[in-house]
């Protein structure tokens, strides 16, 4: 039988056992207005604050893919591995985000109204040696990726910069008796 001096020790081991664990994080490859310096970069500051996302640090996408700005200068990475000379490792940042740290991402990104997917990307982290982790990161909804990317003359952008982004418009900005899907399609249907 145990001494009365095991019994705080017994409690401390209970109490570790029935603390909840933290919530899984996800790796999120942002390369657009999420990033820091851009017009959403708001709402990870705020999920960051509520112990729901952190900054991992610099990454850059393991293969080339296209990035290219749609009306209103708003970027879409898309899912179009060996899209040719015009894609690029695209430049971005890795963060560690919470279930519902994703669930405040998936509607900005408009996931269920079919504006992004949430799909798996694989990125190098730039700091310890270039590590390859595997995230997700929001692309173009397949539906009208390949009219994104003919509309841009298949050349893309290494990175999202301030001077890829001058003239970016906010949502709140944007014509409000216009979807976004219907500003998508006029805008691949429009010459460039």
């Amino acid at each position: 039988m145990g001494t009365a001096g095991d019994a705080p020790a017994a409690a401390a081991a209970a109490a570790e056992e029935q603390s909840p664990q933290p919530p899984k994080r996800t790796l999120v490859f942002t390369y657009g207005t999420l990033k820091r310096g851009f017009s959403n970069h708001g709402l990870l500051q705020e999920l960051a604050l509520g112990g729901d996302a952190a900054f991992v640090g610099a990454a850059t996408t393991a293969s080339p893919l296209p990035l290219v700005c749609g009306p209103y200068r708003v970027p879409f990475l898309l899912n179009l591995p060996g899209a040719g000379a015009g894609a690029h490792r695209v430049a971005g940042e890795l963060y560690a985000v919470t279930p519902r740290g994703l669930d405040r991402l998936d509607e900005l990104e408009g996931v269920s109204r079919g504006h992004y997917e949430r799909l798996p990307v694989s990125v190098d982290l730039a700091a310890d040696g270039a590590a390859r982790v595997d995230a997700i990161a929001y692309f173009a909804h397949r539906a009208y990726a390949g009219e994104l990317w003919r509309r841009s003359g298949e050349k893309g952008y290494p990175e999202y910069s301030h001077a890829v982004a001058a003239g970016y418009v906010r949502r709140k900005d944007r014509p409000q008796d216009v979807t976004f899907l219907e500003q998508i399609r006029i805008f691949v249907s429009s010459q460039s």
